[in-house]
């Protein structure tokens, strides 16, 4: 007998927390945890959300210890986090910045309480460089809230950070808009909105012509599922 498959045969199972404390200054304790979770969510192939609290930001000079070896493994541990075969979901509370920030950035969907704010660090005479920079600039390099942020560390606030889509949506119902989300990525493949994700980041800077190719192999991939679930 034939069965049509359904989006809903792809439900997001098991969710996986995190959280990241942005006073805390980066460590390899910080690394690892993120490397945990994405490990949990790799292993699941695709049937698993991963939800990350974040608030607090860096205060005070840089910490001992903190290399540019270090923040290379951060920042690769940042992009495994932004190609999950997973949907991920950040909550962010209150003021949002160091490492803090670089996990909010790279999710999916971000909640944000009214009081959020998104802080840049200051230090040695600038802001941080990593790469928060570079994806605040994706949200609008000539908007003044980002402008400023990136240039002289002006903490983005919560109706800035929901104008420029730094955020998604504000709310006072944190649990209630984390049943909306979970709603909503319920009946979506994690290793299909993986290949979404990527297509969508590629979009701004790949021409027709060079992005029909990757298109067509999603295409092909879709079709080939349905027409197994068809005959199953």
């Amino acid at each position: 007998m034939k069965s049509t498959p359904t989006a809903a045969a792809h439900p997001a199972s098991e969710e996986i927390p995190l959280r990241i404390d942005g006073r805390q200054p980066l460590s390899a304790h910080t690394v690892a945890a993120v490397t945990a979770a994405c490990e949990a969510a790799e292993d699941l192939d695709g049937r698993a959300s991963v939800v990350v609290h974040v608030s607090g930001a860096p205060s005070g000079p840089l910490p001992d210890g903190l290399t540019v070896s270090l923040v290379s493994k951060w920042e690769r541990v940042l992009r495994r986090l932004e190609r999950l075969p997973a949907p991920t979901v950040a909550v962010a509370d209150g003021d949002c910045g160091g490492p803090a920030l670089d996990v909010l950035l790279a999710t999916d969907h971000r909640i944000a309480t009214t009081t959020v704010r998104l802080v840049v660090p200051v230090e040695g005479g600038g802001t941080w460089p990593g790469m928060a920079l570079y994806r605040l600039a994706g949200h609008g390099p000539h908007a003044t809230p980002v402008r400023h942020a990136v240039l002289y560390g002006t903490p983005v606030g919560a109706a800035d950070a929901l104008a420029l889509h730094l955020v998604d949506e504000l709310t006072d119902d944190v649990p209630e808009a984390l049943r909306l989300a979970a709603d909503r990525t319920r009946a979506v493949s994690g290793t299909e909105l993986a290949i979404r994700r990527q297509l969508l980041h590629e979009a701004s800077g790949t021409s027709f012509e060079e992005a029909l190719g990757a298109h067509l192999a999603a295409c092909d991939r879709v079709l080939r599922r349905a027409t197994t679930g068809a005959e199953a």
